[in-house]
């Protein structure tokens, strides 16, 4: 499957629950709760393909003692994704990124995986701004 197949599939799958755009580059991005997302692929190996999915959970949160450990906190406790977090001039930048190889999953438990990573940031990002505040 190369990657405009494994793209296809991928939209197909979060159209069940969220509007998706396709970007000029083949990248699929939406939003949920507040989170833009964007899924990108990538053949890794031939016969390896993976999708890679990067939701900003949060930007320019104030730089503050414990926001980025809470967080950190958090993101540990769920098992899908990576937090990522970037100390800027106006605060804190946060991710939360996944990469799997997605080939011959179906639409429906394609579309249950990238929820749950999904999910996880749309809850991160409550909390961080509650936190945050």
């Amino acid at each position: 499957m190369n990657d405009t197949e494994l793209l296809g599939r991928a939209r197909e799958a979060l159209e069940r629950y969220l509007e998706v755009r396709v970007d000029p580059d083949g990248a699929l991005t939406f939003a949920h709760a507040g989170v833009p997302c964007v899924i990108q692929s990538s053949e890794l190996a031939e016969g390896l393909t993976v999708l890679s999915l990067t939701c900003v959970v949060g930007w320019d949160l104030p730089d503050r003692p414990g926001v980025a450990a809470s967080a950190a906190e958090r993101a540990g406790e769920g098992l899908f994704g990576t937090l990522g977090v970037i100390h800027t001039e106006r605060g804190l930048d946060m991710t939360l990124r996944y990469a799997f190889p997605a080939q011959g999953l179906d639409p429906a438990p394609l579309g249950t995986l990238l929820m749950l990573v999904v999910s996880t940031a749309s809850q991160l990002r409550a909390e961080l701004l509650d936190f945050a505040s």
